[in-house]
């Protein structure tokens, strides 16, 4: 193809195009870029997704900015060393990362949570400070509302809140340290 078949292409969303230039034809010249660019690892495929939305924002306007004094690919990369270059501190850098649990595994990653939550709250001795934790942090109420309703001062509210909070932290930390020296309930 030539270079001004592959920018039609490009700017008409040929998916096939699109992916056999940007993904594989491009690859040599964009891994240049990322090694020349950037200081830590960047994934290829995060790097040309970024691009490719930086050249078909606003209608494809940059690409229709080509005018075929230079190769396509000499185009590219001056282009994409300037824009990485000003945003290189804003690519997701991808190492160690993993990627996102599927649905069903996060819903039960949250059902855990619930029931730890539901377990933690039991143990607390006090009351009052069980109750502060749930309206406050799991069901996000109005502070002036639930200092009203325990006839307290909202600035004394948010002293019991620290405690609870500090309490409830103490029993998550012995229950873990419980739990890690192999003991069961």
């Amino acid at each position: 193809m030539t270079d001004g078949q592959i920018l039609q292409s490009l700017i008409s969303r040929d998916e096939t195009v699109t992916r056999q230039f940007l993904f594989k034809d491009c690859r040599p010249l964009f891994k240049s870029i990322i090694n020349k660019v950037f200081s830590y690892h960047v994934d290829y495929d995060e790097f040309v997704n970024e691009f490719y939305l930086y050249l078909m924002d606003d209608d494809a306007r940059r690409l229709r900015q080509f005018q075929g004094r230079s190769s396509i690919f000499q185009w590219l990369k001056v282009v994409a060393v300037r824009y990485f270059i000003a945003k290189r501190d804003n690519v997701i850098d991808m190492t160690g990362k993993k990627p996102l649990p599927p649905k069903e595994q996060q819903m039960t990653d949250l059902s855990n949570a619930r029931m730890d939550m539901k377990t933690l709250l039991n143990l607390m001795p006090n009351k009052r400070y069980v109750h502060i934790i749930q309206s406050l942090i799991l069901e996000d109420r109005d502070p002036a509302s639930v200092a009203e309703e325990l006839s307290v001062t909202i600035d004394n509210l948010y002293n019991l809140k620290k405690r609870a909070v500090a309490a409830m932290t103490r029993i998550a930390l012995n229950e873990a340290a419980y739990y890690e020296k192999g003991n069961r309930k």
